[in-house]
């Protein structure tokens, strides 16, 4: 789970629903002082939210990008139905395709970045209609399913999902956290909004999505095939896909390749400024 280290959205940027042709999604949408050089769309991953992008967006403003972190369907502030079927990858891909159209007109090429599960959805969108996009960029994601070590951890939360209600699963994994994650190391807005994230996602798009990332086949070749400019990008350590396994993703798209030092599998959140460079040089390059 992403903790982004502020709440508080920068003078560029401002909060709204963006319409599209599937229904309405809570942004924050970041714009530089003068036209945009590109537009970035921002997806998040698993129990994430738009929030997770935070301290990214005024670092890309700075350098001339468009920035437009997205809430997808059943995530924390953009609504979802009661019904698994609803957040079948196909389906969350033909929102990013949605989402894309909506925004593509905001000045510049348009740009796509897909962290951790947001990193299956784009590339999944990638592969229906890569027409709209200058580039993938995919963050802290990998190539297939999770890690092994991690799927326990994910089918645990599927099967306690479909036992009890949020907040009781909410307190489960609390009691379950490591020292250093504990509420005493969290400021008291952050762990407020952490929970508030989570009562608010549908647990039908948890359940939904968490399959996925324990089924998702490797599909790294058919993206190859799309000639779209990719970029993999992810912390020196990474608990849900091996950063080894990252590094031969990359090689097998001949991918940019950065590596966020003092990071692990949320760069964007735990460090934002080295990371909103490296976006900012990769899509300043593909144009």
């Amino acid at each position: 789970m992403s903790r982004p280290p502020t709440l508080a959205l920068p003078a560029c940027a401002r909060a709204y629903r963006l319409d599209t042709g599937r229904g309405a999604f809570a942004v924050h949408d970041a714009r530089p002082d003068g036209a945009p050089i590109g537009t970035a769309l921002l997806v998040p991953g698993f129990t994430g939210s738009k929030e997770d992008f935070i301290a990214l967006l005024a670092p890309l403003a700075a350098s001339g990008f468009r920035a437009v972190a997205v809430d997808g369907r059943g995530q924390h502030e953009s609504p979802g139905p009661r019904d698994e079927p609803a957040y079948a990858q196909e389906e969350l891909a033909l929102d990013v395709l949605a989402q894309a159209d909506a925004v593509r007109d905001g000045g510049g090429p348009l740009h796509l970045l897909g962290h951790s599960l947001g990193g299956l959805i784009t590339r999944a969108a990638v592969l229906r209609d890569p027409a709209p996009f200058r580039s993938l960029t995919v963050l802290s994601s990998g190539p297939a399913a999770i890690d092994a070590s991690q799927q326990t951890r994910v089918r645990m939360l599927i099967e306690a999902l479909g036992t009890m209600d949020m907040e009781r699963v909410w307190e489960a994994m609390r009691a379950l956290d490591p020292p250093e994650s504990a509420d005493e190391a969290t400021p008291p807005e952050i762990g407020a909004f952490l929970r508030e994230r989570w009562l608010n996602t549908v647990p039908e798009q948890l359940i939904a999505t968490g399959r996925q990332m324990l089924a998702e086949p490797d599909r790294v070749a058919e993206l190859a095939r799309t000639g779209l400019a990719t970029h993999v990008v992810s912390g020196a350590v990474d608990y849900a896909w091996p950063v080894p396994l990252m590094d031969e993703m990359a090689r097998r798209l001949a991918a940019r390749r950065t590596v966020i030092e003092g990071a692990e599998h949320s760069p964007n959140a735990e460090r934002p400024a080295k990371t909103a460079e490296a976006l900012a040089g990769f899509w300043s390059e593909v144009g």
